[in-house]
């Protein structure tokens, strides 16, 4: 996988979590509907990055998809939870991979900098849901999502 795929699949995995939290917004719980405002902020901010990152390494404007399957359907606050965490896994997994094929210290840094943002979402997920451990060691490698 090239740097260039690296960013692609990074910036696919950032719009599916944006679709998967501006789904969850009917369903999220009201304690809960700040914090899903201020991730899907950031998550649109991180887009940005990778898309400029992409054009910086030749690539081409990745648009997003008309919609997005979700892994299961969402009922209710757990279940959006559930799907909230899970879309943090994926963009943890698509920034392990693009800190593995960065071939420069900027795209490093960014993949650095979201892997961190991802694994303090999927922490507070992982803490809604009452799971235990609440974070992981190596967030991204796919055998502990």
């Amino acid at each position: 996988m090239s740097t260039v795929e690296a960013l692609e699949t990074a910036i696919d995995a950032e719009n599916a979590a944006i679709f998967a939290y501006g789904t969850s917004t009917a369903f999220i719980g009201s304690a809960d509907r700040g914090t899903v405002a201020e991730y899907i902020a950031a998550h649109r901010v991180r887009r940005t990055e990778l898309d400029d990152a992409l054009a910086e390494a030749g690539g081409q404007p990745r648009p997003a998809a008309a919609g997005y399957t979700l892994p299961e359907e969402m009922t209710g606050a757990d279940s959006a939870a559930t799907i909230l965490l899970g879309a943090e896994e994926d963009c943890a997994q698509a920034y392990f991979a693009l800190i593995d094929q960065a071939d420069g210290a900027g795209v490093r840094r960014l993949g650095v900098d979201a892997l961190t943002d991802c694994a303090r979402r999927a922490a507070h997920w992982r803490s809604a849901l009452g799971k235990a451990p609440v974070t992981v060691a190596f967030p991204g490698q796919p055998a502990q999502s």
